[in-house]
């Protein structure tokens, strides 16, 4: 059993030895059967399911090497990776966006601005799927990384390179970080463009496929930079020749350190401080891990299974495939895993919106609303939240609407209904999440990078 576990289970019984207590006083002051018994308290029925659903505070392990960590902040907010020299990765997972951007679907390469106030560039698109946030991706246990968990590495390792890939990597967050640059449509751009000084854009002249060239063209380019050759040598002292996997494993070796915030009153809660939580942010968790159902796909200590789920989330955008979506399905070609995406974290998601692989709730609280009536929210979308650019890209046609219904899973297929109190207390329960430091994470944004290339 681990700690975080031994805690919860060393508190549940101390709780439990308590309520008996009270509850024996109580009877023997009140005489024989004029008091009702008072059952298990909140915190007990509490504890009690979190270890049954092996909820446990998060383990980051030991601290990652701080010289790849500030190899990894250089590259992540670095233009000079992206063939127009344009946008970062911190564009779409900005510091100041809660780790997101803060859109419903993303803007790539050619886009201008951040956040709410990024516009999309002349003749681009949206990038079909939301930009995840990138919180506590450094705690143990995690194994899949995009929406459609096309990088895993349980039981094996799975990417969209197959056998191109390093054979060095085996970190799921550092495999994830090969792949962005290598899109055309998010960093790497298209035949023709032109860099922000005016200069072909050799990238782009890549074949989509042909990812070992484009992992080494931006190497070269980052090479050429008397700066990163200096943190490169620091960060990877025994590698005379870095390759963009090291490039990769210092982009991941940041986001685990700079994006680790565990320290909500809900987190403060499993280290044993059961003062950490409102009662109505207990009572919501109680219904969270309970007849609220939530814990069985938004489980375990990372809140999310990383399994795939239908949810019957609304489908906007470009899709991947004339305007639709179908999301596992497009990699397992298996009718069974239709409009299946996998299971998000939770932890600081007040912060998180747009909510869903779409982005189609502005609010949580709808998008709550919607797991506990997923056909009957589809069906009544409102699409006015949406920003208008998007609003005729809603697929709300009937084909398209009779087949997302009838792959919804079956974990969400009952509507559950909960009264306006017990919604408070479930919605209490998310805030709950919330690490207080997310709201001032600026001081993550370097003054200024290698290339010397604006940040955003």
């Amino acid at each position: 059993m681990s700690r975080a576990r031994s805690t919860i289970a060393v508190l549940s019984l101390a709780l439990s030895l308590s309520a008996g207590c009270a509850n024996q006083s109580l009877e023997e002051d009140c005489g024989s059967g004029t008091c009702e018994n008072l059952g298990p308290t909140s915190d007990e029925q509490l504890l009690a399911l979190l270890d049954s659903h092996g909820v446990a505070a998060l383990d980051f392990g030991p601290a990652a090497d701080p010289r790849q960590v500030e190899l990894g902040r250089a590259l992540f907010f670095d233009r000079e990776l992206s063939g127009n020299r344009d946008i970062s990765c911190a564009t779409c997972h900005h510091p100041l966006a809660g780790s997101g951007d803060d859109l419903a679907l993303p803007i790539g390469t050619g886009g201008r601005g951040l956040a709410t106030e990024r516009v999309l560039g002349e003749g681009r698109g949206f990038i079909p799927r939301n930009a995840p946030e990138v919180f506590n991706r450094g705690a143990d246990g995690w194994n899949t990384m995009f929406w459609d968990s096309r990088v895993s590495t349980q039981p094996v390792v799975v990417s969209p390179a197959g056998k191109k890939l390093p054979a060095s990597l085996s970190d799921p967050l550092a495999i994830q970080a090969m792949f962005p640059p290598t899109s055309a449509a998010e960093m790497r751009g298209a035949p023709g463009d032109l860099d922000v000084f005016g200069y072909s854009n050799e990238l782009a002249l890549l074949a989509e496929d042909d990812v070992t060239g484009i992992w080494q063209g931006i190497m070269e380019r980052v090479m050429a930079i008397d700066e990163y050759q200096r943190l490169f040598a620091a960060a990877f002292p025994s590698v005379s020749e870095p390759g963009f996997e090291h490039a990769a494993t210092a982009i991941a070796a940041f986001e685990k350190e700079a994006f680790a915030f565990a320290d909500s009153p809900f987190d403060r809660y499993l280290a044993g401080d059961t003062d950490a939580m409102s009662p109505a942010a207990k009572r919501g968790a109680i219904l969270f891990y309970g007849d609220a159902g939530c814990g069985s796909c938004h489980s375990g200590s990372l809140m999310t299974d990383q399994k795939s789920h239908s949810i019957c989330a609304p489908q906007l955008g470009p899709g991947k495939a004339e305007g639709d979506d179908l999301g596992v399905q497009a990699l397992s070609s298996d009718s069974a895993d239709a409009y299946a995406f996998r299971t998000p974290p939770l932890r600081n998601v007040e912060t998180t919106g747009p909510w869903m692989h779409s982005g189609a709730y502005a609010d949580l609280e709808l998008a709550v609303r919607h797991h506990l009536d997923p056909i009957k929210a589809l069906m009544k979308y409102d699409e006015s939240q949406l920003p208008p650019s998007l609003r005729s890209t809603l697929r709300r046609d009937p084909d398209t609407l009779a087949a997302m219904g009838a792959s919804i899973d079956p974990l969400v297929a009952t509507p559950i209904e909960l009264d306006d109190n017990q919604f408070d207390d479930l919605m209490s329960f998310l805030y709950a999440l919330t690490d207080p430091r997310v709201h001032d994470m600026a001081s993550l944004v370097p003054s200024q990078v290698p290339s010397g290339l604006p940040l955003d």
